[in-house]
């Protein structure tokens, strides 16, 4: 039985997979600790692992809007906004973060650690001695942030362009978004590792990820932008996730009954409270059209979406093993699980460009062939329904889906991953 550490940044899209990672390493008798937000104790407790609370400091509530949580974020718009995000979201807890990792392996020597990639504070942990921490393992929840000279920043939501130009490109970049979004976020990163560790910090904290043992994204290779100087340490497991919802049938479920295409619409469970993002521009630009729209509010009471037109129904969750594979079209935001876990059922993805990490992942979508993404935040109804039924009409869209489907099919999984995590737990046992 090993002992393992898994953390993770207090956010629900960030949380939920790594406590499918936590049941199964439970199921198979490992003893596992969870470090997160106080909110997700039941969740945790009920895959059998132990939650360790974040400091209550850096333990802050998602559901919240992130300008009540930080109102002098409030004024800020762009560049400006996604660089306060970095330094007081992500970079800002590290300290705090590092502490109650190295205080719950003090308590409990761990064997392995496995951490989400936005827990800066796994940064810290790589400056202790490798005799002294256990080895790391960041789990790929999101899309994958690894700099390289073939990719531009993430973050900007641009694919890879070929060749020399597209390298240069690259570079610059990178020194712009260094020095309008990062710098700041550097700063404070490198004066936190400079007080734990009395020196300079010898990476750069938005790429600590290539310094960890290993690298496990949840995904598989053709949703990911090729990288020529990618570590050896990066490997792709396929999705890593739950089961759909074990919501029960809602009363119109008998009007999936395959006489015209089922449009499946949602924002997920988090950013789900601003419907314009892609929930009332697929209703109203699909109101005319020969499909079914069939939508997951995602947990909000169903009478908080616009008025539904005749052809769309709605719940507040839905069972997605049963939904999905009668499902032709998957609308989204951009959530990375739900987009994996779409991509799982071969299903053609339209998505907005939402905000966080989604515009990597409208990105991504539209690179692999998956399917398309409409410009925007808030994308306008002409738009979601010309890119509804282009997806719907045009068979290639489906065919990439399912090319990445079969490639999940055989991809490890979460066995895969529970592999990878002993062979490093050998490997410093020797």
């Amino acid at each position: 039985m090993a002992s393992i550490l898994i953390a993770s940044t207090p956010i629900h899209g960030h949380v939920v997979p790594l406590l499918t990672v936590a049941a199964h390493l439970v199921e198979r008798g490992d003893r596992v600790r969870v470090i997160t937000g106080s909110r997700f104790a039941a969740k945790v407790e009920a895959t059998g692992a132990e939650l360790v609370p974040l400091p209550t400091e850096i333990d802050f509530d998602d559901r919240q809007d992130w300008n009540q949580t930080f109102p002098e974020r409030a004024s800020l718009k762009g560049s400006k906004a996604v660089a306060f995000d970095i330094e007081h979201i992500f970079i800002g807890p590290a300290r705090a973060q590092h502490a109650a990792l190295a205080a719950a392996h003090a308590r409990e020597p761990a064997d392995a650690a496995l951490l989400d990639p936005a827990y800066a504070g796994g940064a810290l942990l790589l400056g202790q001695g490798a005799a002294t921490r256990p080895p790391v393992i960041v789990c790929g929840i999101l899309p994958l942030t690894l700099s390289s000279r073939d990719t531009a920043p993430v973050g900007m939501g641009l694919p890879p362009f070929p060749g020399p130009i597209g390298r240069m490109r690259n570079a610059v970049l990178a020194m712009l978004v260094g020095r309008l979004v990062l710098d700041r976020a550097d700063a404070l990163a490198a004066e936190q590792y400079r007080d734990v560790h009395g020196g300079a910090m010898p990476f750069a904290v938005m790429d600590w990820m290539r310094h960890a043992e290993a690298i496990a994204q949840f995904t598989v290779e053709e949703f990911e932008y090729p990288r020529s100087d990618a570590p050896a340490t990066l490997h792709f497991t396929g999705p890593i996730s739950a089961s759909g919802s074990a919501a029960p049938l809602p009363e119109w479920w008998t009007d999936l009954d395959g006489s015209r295409p089922v449009v499946h619409v949602t924002q997920g469970t988090i950013a789900n409270k601003d419907y314009r993002q892609i929930i009332r521009p697929a209703l109203e630009g699909l109101a005319h059209e020969d499909v079914l729209v069939v939508v997951s509010t995602g947990g909000r009471p169903v009478d908080t979406l616009p008025p539904l037109p005749a052809n769309a129904r709605a719940a507040e969750f839905l069972p997605y093993d049963d939904l999905l594979p009668l499902t032709d079209v998957y609308v989204t935001n951009g959530g990375y699980g739900g987009v994996q876990y779409a991509l799982k059922h071969g299903l053609p993805i339209v998505t907005s460009g939402g905000q966080e990490d989604k515009p990597e992942v409208a990105a991504r979508v539209a690179w692999s062939g998956v399917g398309l993404r409409v410009k925007g935040e808030n994308p306008s109804p002409a738009a979601v329904r010309k890119a509804v039924l282009a997806v719907l009409e045009d068979p290639r869209y489906r065919e990439a889906a399912g090319r990445v489907a079969s490639s999940m099919e055989r991809s490890g999984g979460l066995p895969q991953l529970a592999t990878l995590v002993d062979a490093l737990i050998e490997r410093r046992a020797t």
